[in-house]
């Protein structure tokens, strides 16, 4: 991953209260963490950075859509996401990220890199299962679903050659209901 100046925020300038930053985030952001899920994104990203006396609160929050191919038929649609996460920042001896909610920071930093923040919430808010939203309400017509169709009718018929029963199980039913 390259590391881009545009989302380092330099806190130590800053007066105490909240500052807001706005990020813009398309598919080049996404090629610097070579991550290719997406063919395309538009997203608005948000961070509000509140400064205290001992400790930084990051709140992020993003909302746009996404690209994706649908898991049912292959075909590509803008699928919309949103999605927030809250991060505190203290500082202490050694840089320490392994609680996801609490950065550690060593005495002396001047910024803070967001970009892997702004990364992992935006792909931790894309659902694993994509459903083109023409599958759901049945106004998408492919290839694909047509296959899916033939292939449900064929089913359905099988189904109905197994509905014959052994006549001692419809003896062994009636005990049941003669109770």
């Amino acid at each position: 991953m390259k590391v881009s100046n545009e989302y380092l925020i330099p806190f130590i300038g800053l007066k105490l209260g909240k500052h807001q930053f706005d990020y813009q985030i398309d598919k080049t952001f996404f090629d610097r963490f070579e991550y290719d899920d997406f063919e395309a994104c538009t997203v608005n990203a948000t961070v509000v950075l509140e400064k205290k006396s001992t400790m930084l609160e990051l709140h992020f929050r993003h909302k746009g859509t996404v690209h994706v191919p649908c898991d049912v038929t292959g075909e590509y649609f803008d699928l919309p996401i949103k999605g927030k996460i809250d991060l505190v920042v203290q500082f202490g001896d050694a840089f320490n990220n392994e609680n996801e909610e609490l950065l550690i920071l060593p005495h002396g930093e001047h910024q803070i890199d967001v970009s892997q923040y702004i990364y992992e919430m935006i792909v931790l808010s894309v659902p694993l299962k994509r459903v083109h939203p023409g599958v759901k309400d049945g106004s998408l017509q492919s290839e694909a679903i047509e296959k899916l169709k033939e292939l449900a009718v064929k089913e359905e018929k099988k189904e109905t050659k197994t509905e014959e029963t052994d006549p001692r199980w419809d003896q062994l039913k009636k005990l049941l209901t003669d109770k």
